[in-house]
């Protein structure tokens, strides 16, 4: 297969680039960030003017049609740039679950995201499920025309922000089962909704969220009643395959400012890019963006399957060499750059911030990379092939 860009592509990756450029300089960046909610709500209606919030949703629901290779450009721009807003939680997995679902709340939501008027939080992580997103303790309670729900979820992005939550609680079965879950919408406002923010070392935001018996109506559940953990599947795969790309953005630029930083810095009157031994870490980084990239592509690819387990698989593998690779690439980085490369005022050490954070987002390296070899021999427990 031509995994080279097409020309809608480049263009669509060099208009994001002279966005980031004009309007979101490291020096401006660093402003931004250190006021909550750490991005610029202003920015957030432009990347709607641009099309930006529309592109992985279908036209019948307002969207531009793109598929997960017009994401990956978006997301390794913002990678690039460092960029901090709530895209991937609301446009990525959260506008996943809301498409997959496929009801007329969910669509009219869309519609408020695409017009850069509604912000969605996914709100599905749970204390004692560390990355494993159907371990769900969150309880519900049946009464007439809905449910109270009641639970804690952690890691929630941008909830301090977002107009609606989306809520994993389980409607059947035991907590590790993957039957028996049902997502709810929520007002992020709503009765016994209790939103506790907090600013993330990279710059991002994110929150603790206590539900006590917040009461939901039936035309709250998206898809169907216990059996979420397919959408919420795809969904999470989805929103890794992006930052996949995210993270080997971050890479190419940590790796080309340390270029171009060998380049003029001196040491007993030589440049460090006159030292072998510092060629040789650089070209290791060079090589480590290139099988980042390539392995990027195939997570990209992978996105687009519709058997759970060839997705899964794709995606396992990627994070597990991305992540361990990009931490590399971005502490070589810093080394090479000395003390200056752990400054608030050089772009490298923010990189690998963002780039450990990510790591810390739907699972590290070690997480995938068990889940690769599960996959291998058999033992995931996915769902059944084409059930999404």
């Amino acid at each position: 297969m031509n995994f080279a860009p097409t020309e809608e592509q480049v263009m669509f990756r060099d208009s994001v680039r002279r966005f980031v450029a004009d309007e979101y300089p490291f020096e401006r960046r660093l402003k931004i960030v250190a006021e909550a909610p750490g991005y610029l709500p202003a920015h957030w209606k432009t990347f709607a003017d641009l099309g930006w919030l529309s592109v992985p949703f279908v036209e019948a629901n307002g969207g531009l049609g793109g598929d997960a290779f017009d994401v990956m450009v978006l997301m390794e721009e913002f990678g690039r740039a460092l960029l901090v807003s709530p895209y991937l939680s609301t446009v990525v997995l959260s506008g996943r679950l809301l498409q997959d679902a496929g009801t007329d709340h969910a669509r009219s939501l869309i519609a408020g995201i695409v017009a850069g008027d509604v912000q969605v939080a996914p709100a599905l992580a749970e204390p004692q499920g560390r990355y494993d997103l159907f371990d769900v303790a969150t309880a519900t309670h049946g009464q007439d025309g809905g449910w109270h729900v009641s639970g804690r979820k952690v890691g929630v992005p941008f909830a301090a922000t977002a107009d609606r939550l989306i809520v994993s609680a389980r409607t059947a079965g035991s907590r590790r089962d993957r039957e028996g879950i049902t997502l709810f919408l929520v007002d992020s406002d709503a009765n016994g909704v209790t939103i506790h923010p907090y600013r993330t070392h990279d710059g991002g935001s994110a929150a603790m969220v206590d539900l006590e018996h917040v009461a939901v109506g039936r035309d709250a559940v998206l898809g169907e009643r216990d059996g979420a953990w397919p959408l919420i599947e795809a969904a999470s795969d989805i929103a890794s395959a992006a930052l996949a790309a995210e993270m080997t953005g971050s890479m190419w630029a940590a790796q080309e400012q340390t270029v171009e930083y060998a380049k003029t810095r001196k040491q007993f009157d030589q440049t460090l890019g006159h030292f072998q031994a510092l060629q040789h870490r650089m070209v290791d980084m060079f090589m480590k963006c290139e099988l980042a990239r390539s392995m990027t592509i195939e997570a990209t690819d992978g996105a687009g399957m519709s058997d759970p387990a060839a997705r899964a698989h794709r995606i396992a593998a990627a994070r597990s060499l991305i992540g361990r690779y990009a931490r590399h690439v971005c502490e070589e980085a810093v080394q090479i750059h000395g003390g200056v490369g752990v400054t608030m005022e050089l772009p490298v050490g923010h990189y690998l911030k963002r780039v450990m954070a990510i790591n810390a987002t739907l699972g590290d390296p070690d997480y995938y990379r068990r889940r690769y070899v599960r996959l291998l021999r058999g033992e995931d427990n996915l769902v059944a092939a084409g059930a999404v």
